[in-house]
């Protein structure tokens, strides 16, 4: 069963209160600005947001991933550059840290990016390397006792911010006997010597997120600042990605809600001919998918994440997270499509909120993983030799 409990749906309200309370009312101004707001990132920090899923020894409440996505909706439900924001910091920057860190790591880096006081990235995204990570350009030389590190990442969150404290790097650190290249994973500290965050991007969406293209020229780094064992790097990013599916999920859930809450409203409210045009079937019958989608969206979000807390076989949970992020990430493109049809002229107008939901909702379909990418991995899993 994938209900959520009591004590999830009364967090959802805590949750939900706090979104429309300290993000909705300047959402609209951070994305026309392109502001990121370090404070209220912050202030999701000591509401506990960064620490649901973390061990109590760091600092976290040490609660379920189910929570986690209960609250990665309800942020993006009113804001989706938040809610990804929030996505990344625990399923990018925390996550890698708790699962492969040492102790000595553990103890060192998560006590602030739990509290929310820190925030940390993955660099995983080449120019050239992608969805084919195993492409990557960025080399790692150890020489006496330090990595020297040079490459470049692009479309790295939370990598560039006043707050970030790290940003861990895949990188080559050798050849296997069968000539496919080596990748480790290295935690590289924020001001580095020749670790650059490059100026923003200039983003289609998620104008408030901070996101930026990486630069590594002769960066050194302790040995230590490997993450697990050495050439385990693809592992332990595909892991992470696996988590992060069903986290982008729940993103787009929030997006998908968002869409059925405005359009019903503005439906009901909207006069033409005499009456609301909710009363029209080429509007109500839209709004009404919008309805199954997001019943239908939430169902695979709340069973992929069930199934991560309760230690499902690693197969049947990576099937479940790609179901997941393929139906809700196609799901909340189209409901922001449907959204603004409703809305008409209105729609186009960036004074109402569902054009930025328009804008921001794209990229649901490539980050963590393109649909394209999410099918392949839900064919291999019926047994298709597909590539």
């Amino acid at each position: 069963m994938f209900e959520l409990s009591e004590e999830h749906r009364e967090f959802r309200r805590s949750v939900r209160d706090f979104a429309e309370a300290e993000i909705g009312p300047h959402a609209a101004e951070w994305d026309r600005k392109h502001y990121f707001p370090v404070e209220v990132v912050q202030k999701m920090g000591k509401l506990g947001l960064f620490g649901l899923t973390a061990p109590e020894e760091y600092g976290g409440s040490g609660g379920d991933f189910t929570s986690l996505c209960v609250a990665i909706e309800e942020i993006s439900r009113v804001d989706q550059s938040m809610g990804i924001t929030l996505e990344a910091a625990v399923g990018l920057g925390i996550n890698p840290i708790l699962t492969f860190g040492s102790e000595e790591q553990k103890q060192r880096w998560l006590p602030e990016l739990v509290a929310g006081e820190k925030l940390a990235g993955f660099g995983l995204t080449e120019a050239d390397s992608g969805s084919d990570a195993g492409a990557t350009k960025t080399r790692a030389t150890l020489e006496n006792g330090e990595w020297v590190i040079d490459g470049s990442k692009q479309f790295i969150t939370n990598s560039g911010s006043t707050i970030t404290s790290c940003v861990t790097v895949t990188a080559r650190t050798g050849t296997r006997e069968n000539g496919k290249p080596e990748i480790s994973t290295i935690i590289v500290p924020a001001g580095t010597p020749g670790f650059v965050a490059e100026p923003a991007y200039d983003k289609l969406g998620w104008h408030a997120s901070d996101t930026h293209p990486l630069a590594l020229t002769g960066v050194r780094v302790p040995e230590a600042n490997l993450l697990g064992e050495r050439g385990k790097g693809y592992a332990q990013f595909l892991a992470t990605l696996d988590d992060g599916r069903v986290a982008i999920a729940a993103v787009a859930l929030g997006c998908i809600r968002a869409c059925l809450d405005m359009s019903v409203q503005y439906a009901g409210e909207r006069q033409t001919f005499g009456g609301p045009i909710g009363r029209k079937q080429g509007v109500a019958f839209q709004i009404a998918d919008l309805k199954v989608m997001a019943e239908a969206a939430e169902l695979l979000v709340y069973k992929a994440a069930a199934l991560k807390d309760a230690g499902a076989p690693m197969q049947e949970f990576k099937q479940a997270a790609s179901v997941a992020k393929l139906y809700a990430s196609e799901s909340a493109v189209t409901a922001t499509r449907i959204a603004t049809q409703v809305f008409g002229g209105y729609g186009f107008m960036e004074e109402y909120p569902v054009t930025r939901f328009y804008r921001d909702a794209k990229i649901l379909e490539i980050g963590e993983g393109t649909s394209e990418v999410q099918r392949m991995l839900i064919a291999r899993g019926l047994g298709l030799p597909v590539e």
